[in-house]
């Protein structure tokens, strides 16, 4: 459902107590529906960190070059890391 909200030309009109100048900063403006959340991610957790801006070039070109994507890349990546230290590959 959308709702009318004042365009932010006659709010900041109203704040300082004067009247729009054009009728056009007077009516209300229409709010685009929020989208909902996608069901795709629903029950999962992110797992992140902070590397070096020359590491993420580097992931996001090996993910161009082997036709994947980041996420497939980072879950057998982690595969391999639990893997290494003798778990399940559950990522």
């Amino acid at each position: 459902m959308t709702t009318k909200k004042p365009s932010l030309s006659a709010a900041l009109h109203e704040a300082i107590g004067r009247k729009p100048t054009r009728e056009a900063d007077a009516l209300p403006v229409s709010m685009p529906e929020a989208k909902p959340t996608a069901t795709s991610r629903l029950g999962l957790k992110v797992i992140s960190g902070h590397f070096d801006p020359a590491v993420s070039r580097q992931f996001r070109q090996l993910a161009l070059d082997r036709d994947s994507t980041v996420q497939a890349l980072l879950a057998e990546a982690i595969n391999d890391l639990f893997i290494k230290y003798n778990r399940n590959p559950i990522a």
